[in-house]
């Protein structure tokens, strides 16, 4: 039994932990209120002391940054947090394995892969590709090893997304969305427990070790169609998607630090968004959980609110 140390409690950190522990592995989930997982040992702590996450994570087998913090104090709060964790991996040995996203390649055309070269265009991508450079030199250097798992937007149990807070939410409840995106364009949305499974298969496979991979996400669709197939299962008839108009979303940004910091990333939602993630269905054996079970799950959480 290996100790796995977990930072962060959101949808991916639950379930990676649950995964384990339900795999017999001691689990240690790091949150700064002590957040109680099913299955493993919850501690309170702040995992930008660097001394303190030393402590936490000696002697254990992985190093799972599940982490995120306010969406708009991103280049505040990440770089101290990173580093804390970079030299918690070093100090313990432990395999570091990051939860990313796809901020950091920028604007693409075509459908997305983990052989693309960083170019972020934002601040939030830049923080997040700054982050991956910084482990990646770590690992090069033979300090540590470190690994990156890259999902799409979010959907699942907890999942915080565009799709999730904005669309499935009105759409569950029988009510029109308004959503600052094209809604007929197609956009990649994963599941929050492929992410988990990722995550755990790179942490303790070698061949992971020095690079980054995409969690297996199934072929785009539009938001319409998700918004469609959401209203199916929520018995709910005909989706009511509409495109927001400019003026409330600039009124939502006054009152609002993380619709403000969303403007930045608007460009994901006016093109194509398509993440490719057949080299690591290949590589591991993973494949993405049916677009419509994954979303049925959603629904399902939202319909008990």
């Amino acid at each position: 039994m290996g100790l796995h140390v977990i930072v962060g409690a959101g949808p991916v950190g639950r379930a990676t932990a649950q995964l384990l522990a339900e795999r017999g592995e001691k689990v240690r989930v790091v949150t700064r209120r002590g957040t109680e997982v099913a299955g493993a040992e919850a501690v309170a702590a702040d995992a930008t002391d660097a001394a303190a996450l030393r402590g936490l994570v000696s002697g254990a087998d992985a190093l799972y940054n599940c982490a995120n913090p306010r969406y708009h104090r991103w280049p505040i709060d990440w770089p101290p947090l990173h580093e804390a964790m970079l030299a918690a991996a070093e100090d313990s040995g432990a395999v570091l394995a990051i939860t990313g996203n796809l901020y950091g390649y920028g604007p693409v055309d075509g459908a997305m892969t983990e052989r693309l070269p960083l170019r972020p265009n934002t601040v939030k991508g830049g923080v997040r590709a700054q982050m991956w450079h910084s482990a990646l030199a770590a690992h090069e250097a033979g300090r540590l090893r470190a690994t990156e798992v890259r999902a799409s937007d979010y959907v699942g149990i907890g999942a915080n997304s565009l799709l999730t807070d904005m669309v499935l939410t009105r759409v569950v409840a029988g009510k029109t969305a308004f959503v600052p995106a094209n809604v007929d364009l197609p956009h990649s949305f994963t599941y929050t427990g492929d992410v988990a499974r990722t995550l755990v298969a790179v942490a303790t496979d070698e061949r992971a070790w020095g690079r980054a991979w995409h969690a297996p996400t199934n072929p785009a669709v539009s938001i319409r169609e998700a918004a469609t197939i959401a209203a199916r299962l929520a018995g709910r008839g005909q989706a009511r998607v509409r495109r927001m108009p400019g003026a409330m979303l600039w009124l939502g940004g006054l009152f609002s630090p993380e619709v403000r910091a969303f403007g930045e990333m608007r460009y994901q939602f006016e093109r194509p968004f398509v993440l490719d993630s057949t080299e690591t269905e290949r590589t591991f054996g993973l494949l993405p959980t049916p677009f419509e079970a994954m979303l049925r799950e959603t629904v399902d959480q939202l319909s008990d609110r």
